[in-house]
């Protein structure tokens, strides 16, 4: 796989799994050692699993239809959060998806929660927002044209109820619609350019010729996955040469920002002309630099934390963020690759008002691609002893959500020991699939799930 190939499937493949390939570990990694404890808790609870028993509670159900009764205690979890951050094990199981939607819908009836965030470019959040809030478009047209590359694991029938159901939502709410935020960077759509160019020309008319120079050979004109693999073929001296001129026309709208009537159109303008800098920011880095690319991955997060942040601070929007596990952890599970993560900078931005919910299973399957570049549905057997699965799973509930901030001896201490986790990425095998992780540290909360089955791909 070449070096451009690798950063594509880096931004759905949450650690650069595909930087190398290394076999997976589930079954082979010997636990790590457990933290003593000597409270006299742990007596009483004899062992993490018993003393997590304690805390946890079941979920009725991973499919979105019936009571959401049973979420209740993770609405308590949530309290006064203004982003939560809900993960994902795999990229493309049933049941991750499935639980995102009926979480979604619990925090839109009961906690006020207004938007959904996803692990996909500006632009594509533009459109699907238009969709959901005004009916522009047809789903399935924007799902293909949105949902291309790395990011087709989206195009799934699991999302399409979940969009479904938020259309169906806003019909009834016009006036208090839950709208649709795509924080990621990995292209900028045409819509973007449009959008400026419009502002420019009704409130900024003096500045139409320079953005129409700066933004020469950017808007795409072709199918978004087209558009990326010829972007990431330029010679990196022109990459950066784009970058630097998408920098520019950033500088130019803040020259002088908008005030008055103007000014939530100002801020609209200028964040949609910051997404188009950002892709071209991300792409300007040196590629073919294996030391280039931590560097890289860490601006990918600061830059979807930022466009997370800036939505729930514009709006005054609650949010619940979809993404990878280690994607919304507080802490990396991969320093070499990714130094820090979405969920660390959201927790320096909004401090106690983010939330982490890691979402683990045991066993199942998933789709994703193979060494062959193709999407295959491949299937991982029961956690090893030892490993962080393992424990949860002996925990009496098939399914269960716990809150980790609360859990007692000695669960506390197994929690604040590295224990391996699965963490499957776009890419399987890859070399980051089984890390050590301290889940005290790395999330708020855990959803558990026992077996979960492959999404349903449309496309």
């Amino acid at each position: 796989m070449n070096t451009h190939k690798v950063l594509l499937a880096a931004l759905l493949v949450p650690l650069g799994a595909t930087l190398a390939v290394a076999p997976a570990v589930f079954a082979t990694t010997p636990p790590a050692p457990a933290a003593a404890s000597t409270s006299a808790d742990a007596a009483a609870f004899g062992s993490p699993e018993a003393a997590l028993d304690r805390v946890a509670h079941p979920l009725r159900t991973t499919e979105p239809r019936g009571s959401l009764a049973d979420l209740r205690p993770l609405g308590r979890m949530v309290g006064d959060a203004r982003v939560v951050g809900l993960g994902e094990a795999t990229h493309s199981s049933h049941e991750f998806f499935t639980v995102k939607h009926r979480v979604l819908q619990y925090l839109v009836e009961e906690k006020g929660f207004r938007a959904f965030a996803l692990e996909a470019p500006w632009s594509t959040g533009l459109r699907l927002d238009a969709y959901l809030t005004r009916g522009e478009g047809d789903l399935k047209q924007i799902m293909d044209e949105e949902f291309q590359g790395t990011y087709r694991f989206w195009n799934n029938a699991e999302y399409r109820d979940l969009l479904q159901w938020m259309r169906a939502y806003n019909v009834k709410h016009p006036k208090d619609p839950v709208r649709f935020v795509g924080d990621d960077n990995g292209f900028a759509g045409a819509e973007l350019y449009d959008k400026v160019n419009a502002y420019a020309a009704a409130a900024r008319p003096e500045l139409t010729s320079q953005l129409t120079e700066l933004y020469r050979g950017l808007r795409p004109t072709t199918d978004a996955d087209t558009y990326v693999n010829d972007y990431l073929a330029k010679p990196l001296a022109e990459r950066k040469e784009l970058a630097e001129r998408t920098g520019r026309a950033v500088d130019l709208l803040k020259q002088r920002p908008g005030t008055g009537a103007d000014a939530d159109a100002y801020a609209w303008a200028l964040q949609h002309t910051t997404a188009i800098h950002q892709m071209a920011t991300l792409y300007a880095f040196d590629l073919d630099d294996p030391q280039a690319i931590p560097d890289a991955m860490r601006y990918r997060d600061r830059v979807m934390a930022e466009n997370v942040t800036w939505w729930q601070q514009q709006t005054g929007d609650k949010i619940l963020l979809g993404a990878h596990n280690s994607h919304v952890a507080l802490k990396t599970y991969a320093p070499s690759s990714h130094p820090q993560v979405q969920g660390d900078f959201l927790r320096e931005q909004l401090g106690r008002g983010y939330l982490s919910v890691g979402l683990t299973f045991d066993q199942g399957s998933f789709n994703a691609l193979g060494q062959d570049g193709g999407v295959h549905r491949f299937t991982v057997g029961p956690a090893a002893p030892g490993t962080a699965e393992h424990t949860l799973d002996r925990v009496r509930y098939r399914d269960f959500v716990v809150d980790l901030r609360s859990a007692p001896e000695p669960a506390r201490d197994w929690l604040a020991a590295p224990h391996t986790v699965k963490n499957i990425g776009a890419t399987y095998p890859g070399i980051a699939d089984a890390p050590q992780i301290r889940l005290a540290e790395t999330h708020d909360v855990v959803i558990h799930l026992q077996r979960v089955e492959a999404a349903r791909m449309l496309k």
